[in-house]
């Protein structure tokens, strides 16, 4: 529901978003799968979304191994598990 409607949110500003963005991972020049992001925005900004209590750094290398795929420089992790809304930036670098 959250990716949803942020989806829906993000579109009305005017930018494109795609929702589940496979990323394929590769192994020694080879396809070994994919990665899904929860939303691409604008062709340029991952974002991950969570409900937890709490972010753990596994949560921000698993964004950072996306950014890694998609070869760009930022994402945001978002969690909407906490009664204020936790935003946090990461790079790829």
């Amino acid at each position: 529901m959250y990716e949803n409607a942020l989806a829906i949110e993000i579109r009305k500003t005017g930018l494109e978003v795609e929702q589940q963005f496979a990323l394929p991972v590769f192994y020694d020049n080879e396809k070994v799968g994919d990665y899904y992001a929860d939303l691409f925005v604008a062709d340029s900004v991952i974002v991950e979304l969570k409900a937890v209590r709490e972010l753990i750094p596994e949560f921000s290398a698993q964004v950072i191994n996306y950014l890694k795929a998609a070869k760009i420089d930022t994402g945001l992790l978002i969690n909407f598990g906490r009664p204020r809304i936790e935003i946090k930036r990461l790079y790829s670098n």
